[in-house]
């Protein structure tokens, strides 16, 4: 692969330097400022260059972003509308998380990465349920819009113990920005206290991008997700449980040669029923990458992500004139991470139904 002229430069500049022995530069003093300068300059070469690259060396997934955003399913996971319709639900979605990572360097230094990110997202999404039956079970369909903010800084810094240098760089950037759409077909199943759903969804590559930008809204590649989710209700208890899990398989983005893994999600709910319109309980969610990172612009390699998180989280819906409201609430925090950012995130999804059949008496 060809070096860029500012990697030619560390590389010389760190292959050169070590020529320069103290013997050597006592018996010609000119050459002691030479070795110095050759130094520097690689210190330089590589704090530039690991700078513009600390987004991807800290985290795994491309940008550190999926397609399949964790914790969008949690209360009532496996309940699709029981009726024919046309409904309308608006998921915002806000994350903060940050990760850092440090690398040994040849002239016996430390260099230090971090990487913040605050992002909210809307996703206005409609959902059809038709008249349709699959296997007993009634076929939907649901598009989404994309649409939010990202504001990430990458930090780089440079200490070499004993010399008394030490070198910092920062970048910011932040953007609002339309992001892929995704459609989904989806089949639910509805019992007495149980229902099921299986969901297939396909994110489309057609929004906003700029190759070399931290804050990026789209993806940029194809992916396919397919998720399964139950919820089972125990109304002696006033107990609702619910559980989704699914695996995302990830495209190339064609812009950087960067093929996210194989993605693997778990979330689930356990919540407590006050009224029968009112509902508080527990979220949680984890991911585990199946496969790592390929592709020529994976400079890290098979870099692997894992993260878990908790939080609380309630449901309650209310009347809007003749329209019933649902709202749900969730706060999660992550821990046991790996390769990944760790923060927190909130979901608030307002949901309603736009028309649905007369029913015949």
């Amino acid at each position: 692969m060809k070096m860029s002229k500012i990697n030619q430069l560390a590389f010389a500049a760190i292959v050169m330097a070590p020529i320069f022995s103290k013997k050597t530069i006592c018996l010609f003093p000119i050459l002691r400022q030479t070795r110095r300068t050759l130094q520097l300059m690689a210190i330089i070469a590589t704090l530039a260059t690991s700078f513009m690259l600390s987004a991807e060396v800290v985290v795994a997934a491309e940008g550190g972003s999926s397609f399949y955003l964790l914790g969008q399913r949690g209360q009532g996971a496996g309940i699709l509308p029981p009726v024919e319709g046309v409904f309308f639900a608006l998921p915002t979605y806000y994350y903060s998380g940050s990760a850092s990572d440090s690398k040994s360097l040849p002239l016996d230094g430390e260099l230090s990465f971090g990487l913040d990110v605050d992002m909210f997202l809307a996703l206005p999404t409609a959902i059809w349920v038709t008249p349709v039956k699959i296997f007993g079970g009634d076929l939907a369909f649901s598009g989404t819009f994309v649409a939010g903010h990202v504001d990430a800084t990458a930090d780089s810094a440079l200490t070499i113990p004993g010399s008394g240098f030490l070198g910092a760089v920062s970048l910011s950037d932040d953007r609002w920005a339309v992001g892929d759409p995704s459609f989904s077909m989806l089949v639910g199943w509805h019992g007495d206290n149980h229902n099921y759903l299986i969901a297939a969804s396909v994110n489309a590559p057609v929004g906003d991008y700029d190759v070399g930008r931290l804050a990026n809204v789209s993806l940029n590649r194809w992916a396919t997700d397919i998720t399964t989710a139950g919820t089972w209700l125990f109304p002696q208890e006033n107990i609702e449980l619910s559980v989704a899990t699914g695996i995302t398989f990830n495209g190339e983005n064609d812009d950087t040669n960067y093929e996210t893994g194989t993605e693997f999600h778990l979330e689930t709910a356990a919540f407590y029923q006050f009224t029968p319109s009112f509902l508080v309980g527990l979220n949680g969610y984890h991911y585990q990458q199946l496969t790592g990172d390929s592709g020529s612009g994976a400079i890290n390699g098979g870099f692997k992500g894992r993260v878990t998180a908790l939080g609380p989280g309630m449901s309650g819906t209310f009347n809007a004139g003749p329209l019933p409201v649902s709202v749900d609430l969730s706060y999660f925090h992550e821990f046991n991470v790996q390769n990944r950012l760790e923060g927190d995130s909130v979901w608030l999804t307002l949901s309603i139904p736009l028309w649905v059949p007369a029913q015949t008496p």
